[in-house]
């Protein structure tokens, strides 16, 4: 055989071995799919994006609204008309934001350094991270003030082992709990992550980044903590709905990006994974759904009638009832059971 036609043949046995690798690869992240995520428990982890709600003193609230024609369509709609199932076929809500530091969310270095990433630049790579939650609850009921310290950090480490390079750390502190008193939210006391813990976890443990259930990362008077932190390009989420489910290590983050050119902050969905212990969740866009086996789901005008007798239904200006999403607390139908499963190691990054 000459060189050149064994050149020939190496080169076409390449070709062919490249689909192979490729599908062999997809294979085995489809593995990781059907074999831990199909099965696994989502706990979503924000706050429900609503009218009234806390912010930081010097932002507004939010107003909803019902969306309207921008334009006229003829024989369909005249511009300023409101959009209706009856005449339309659908409803649409407007959104006027007076500040994107709103709801749960991840501040970019950008919103106090000037040469900071903004939250589009943060990478793809963010979406998908081991997470680890340091729970303080238990020293905020004795003092609301507590923030976490490198001691409380070292005491979950004798217990879990060391905190894994590249992964996420959240604060537990139930100060979530205290979200629906918006004026009592704010104020201080309230617990937070010290400047010398903080320090450790990103200089010693290298963690991507850390997040907490109150708006602030401190209350010290110049909020030293997220100062530090985002003028050495690190982000911080705040707003955490971090609950009694998210003690446990071994779950993965995972973290919608949003897709905005600028921007300081942005409200991200964030769930925490972990392996089935006997209960699933299905999610619909507006409330969750309990599906139970052999039960039919009521039909549209039913669900409609039921829930506009229900008093937490908050309203428009105008009077019309808005479907307000129900409690997150992830309760389901005890039916539906599910084996255990480890999920696959990540590599450190």
């Amino acid at each position: 055989m000459n060189v050149s036609k064994f050149v020939r043949i190496a080169l076409l046995a390449a070709a062919w071995s490249v689909p192979a690798i490729a599908s062999a690869q997809e294979s085995s992240l489809w593995s990781v799919y059907e074999n831990t995520l199909k099965s696994a428990k989502y706990i979503d982890l924000t706050h429900a994006f609503e009218p009234v709600q806390p912010v930081w003193p010097g932002f507004a609230n939010a107003k909803f609204k019902p969306t309207v024609a921008g334009r006229d369509i003829e024989g369909y709609v005249k511009a300023g008309e409101e959009f209706t199932y009856d005449k339309h076929g659908f409803v649409a809500t407007a959104y006027e934001l007076t500040t994107d530091q709103y709801g749960t969310q991840l501040d970019p270095p950008s919103h106090w350094n000037p040469l900071g990433a903004t939250i589009s630049d943060l990478p793809a790579t963010y979406a998908v991270r081991p997470l680890v939650v340091i729970d303080i609850s238990g020293k905020v009921q004795t003092d609301e003030g507590y923030h976490l310290q490198i001691a409380d950090i070292e005491e979950w480490e004798k217990e879990h082992g060391r905190i894994p390079e590249g992964s996420v750390v959240f604060v537990r502190s139930d100060w979530y709990k205290k979200w629906s008193d918006a004026a009592r939210f704010n104020q201080k006391p309230f617990p937070g992550v010290s400047l010398d813990a903080l320090k450790f976890l990103h200089l010693e443990r290298k963690i991507l980044f850390h997040g907490h259930e109150p708006l602030d990362t401190d209350t010290t008077p110049n909020l030293e903590g997220e100062h530090w932190l985002l003028h050495n390009d690190s982000p911080r989420q705040k707003a955490l709905q971090t609950s009694t489910r998210c003690r446990r290590p071994g779950r993965w983050l995972q973290s919608a990006l949003p897709s905005r050119s600028a921007g300081q902050a942005d409200m991200r969905v964030t769930s925490q994974l972990h392996p089935p212990i006997g209960r699933r969740v299905f999610r619909s866009p507006k409330r969750l759904v309990r599906r139970f086996p052999g039960k039919p789901r009521r039909s549209s005008a039913t669900r409609t009638a039921s829930s506009a007798r229900r008093p937490d239904r908050w309203r428009y200006p105008g009077g019309r009832a808005m479907a307000r999403p129900i409690s997150r607390d992830c309760r389901a139908s005890r039916d539906n059971r599910f084996r255990r499963s480890a999920p696959p190691a990540l590599a450190k990054t």
